[in-house]
């Protein structure tokens, strides 16, 4: 029984991924743009003595995205980028 279910799930999630991506590559609907654009802010944590930590802003940075629910060719999505317009890196 277990392995049924795991296999209908896989077999959802494959079937949803593999329609995500034939909607990219062909551009279905006509009207949508498969990539889109989003501006990227990044900055650099640097930790330093007494606990404080120096932060060094980088030139805002245009990323490329994809509409869609995946990523895909390289690409993450623009819902995923949309909502994570500032990233932190921390050394």
């Amino acid at each position: 029984m277990k392995w049924r279910i795991t296999f209908a799930t896989v077999a959802v999630v494959a079937a949803v991924y593999a329609g995500d991506h034939i909607s990219v590559r062909y551009r279905i609907p006509r009207s949508r743009e498969p990539f889109g654009r989003v501006t990227i802010r990044r900055y650099d944590a640097i930790p330093e003595k007494a606990g404080k930590t120096e932060f060094v802003f980088e030139e805002p940075l245009v990323e490329t995205c994809v509409h869609a629910l995946f990523p895909h060719m390289g690409y993450a999505p623009c819902w995923y980028l949309e909502r994570r317009t500032e990233q932190r890196v921390t050394y």
